[in-house]
């Protein structure tokens, strides 16, 4: 216990000299709309408040930095960064099955952010933009590089549908198919192996690798098969049961992650299979090779992908509540949805099912 809390608290007192030691510079286009100054004047103190959020959670419980890159993922892939992934409701995102197991916690800071955040500015930054902000400074407060992210992204009135959730790169793809799934999302091979690099942090559920235990491709290292084995013979009630995705420093944003590849213990078949695969192997090796090359893709990647069908301008709103649209958007979709007419000599609601 105490080794574990003295990582933490290294890993955060870290946490500026990793923004000075591990500064990236992507060079990312930046899509209209968007600009790396957007609050300098109505909110200069946004990442201030941010950073200090994050730094205070991650030194209470380190995990949050991997539930923050998940959430920040998982709203973006679907439908862009437009934090829809943060509506609650019934038919909210967070309701389908890749979303049921986002860490609450995450999702509570980053609403105390924004709450913090409009104390100090008002209404001027948005949800989406605190969840890249949070996201990008957990990043490096787990020893990851720090990247310029810019902003001005408009928070979503409505959460992604079904089919857009179902995007979501599952744990058991094969690489053909990761490949496919970010290709039409306008995002290519390197950036798959970069992305996946995030398992450098994080947690899985035994659900989501039992897969791995009937010895079919790719190969887990068989003394890693029999302790997960008896790991999750004890997943009662189901997905209560998890573990760290990288198994030599699961608290570390590092190149670890690929090593684990090469020996077999990648967690996930998504994961494993990036080492066995061709078409990603050699991008795969040169990350375990050198970390700092695979901090340079990585943060590039995670530039390009924030920037992905993002609300900007007049599209879209400010939330008052990261968990719900703001009342005038409600109250007119309460009111479009009760609102009676007649049809055919019969009462009935619009939009009714």
């Amino acid at each position: 216990m105490a080794s574990k809390l003295g990582m933490v608290v290294l890993l955060i007192s870290g946490f500026f000299a990793a923004r000075c030691a591990a500064v990236v510079t992507t060079g990312e286009p930046v899509v209209a709309g968007l600009s790396w100054g957007f609050y300098d004047t109505s909110c200069p103190s946004v990442e201030g408040i941010v950073r200090w959020h994050v730094t205070e959670a991650l030194r209470r419980d380190i995990g949050i930095a991997a539930g923050l890159v998940r959430i920040f993922f998982h709203d973006c892939f679907p439908q862009g960064c437009d934090a829809s992934v943060l509506l609650t409701g019934s038919q909210s995102e967070l309701g389908e099955i890749p979303n049921q197991t986002l860490r609450p916690s995450a999702l509570k800071l980053i609403e105390d952010i924004r709450a913090a955040v409009q104390s100090a500015c008002g209404a001027k930054v948005s949800c989406a933009d605190i969840t890249t902000l949070a996201t990008r400074d957990a990043i490096v407060a787990s020893g990851g590089p720090y990247l310029d992210v810019p902003l001005g992204r408009r928070d979503g009135l409505a959460p992604a549908s079904s089919d857009k959730v179902g995007l979501l790169p599952a744990p058991f793809f094969d690489v053909p198919t990761l490949i496919q799934a970010f290709k039409d999302r306008n995002l290519d091979k390197t950036d798959l192996v970069a992305l996946s690099g995030a398992h450098t942090i994080g947690l899985g559920h035994c659900g989501s690798f039992n897969d791995r235990f009937d010895g079919s491709k790719p190969i887990m290292d068989p003394v890693l098969v029999k302790k997960l084995q008896a790991k999750c013979a004890k997943d009662v009630p189901v997905n209560s049961v998890t573990q760290e995705l990288d198994v030599r420093t699961p608290n570390a944003f590092d190149n670890k992650y690929y090593f684990d590849l090469i020996a077999k213990q990648g967690i996930f078949k998504s994961d494993q299979g990036l080492i066995e695969d061709a078409q990603t192997n050699r991008t795969a090796v040169r990350f375990a090779l050198n970390q700092a090359a695979f901090f340079d893709q990585f943060a590039r990647s995670m530039v390009k992908m924030s920037q992905m069908d993002v609300l900007t301008g007049n599209a879209g709103e400010i939330r008052n509540n990261c968990a719900a649209p703001n009342r005038r958007s409600s109250e007119l979709l309460q009111r479009c949805r009760r609102r009676p007419r007649l049809r055919r000599g019969r009462l009935i609601n619009l939009w009714s099912n």
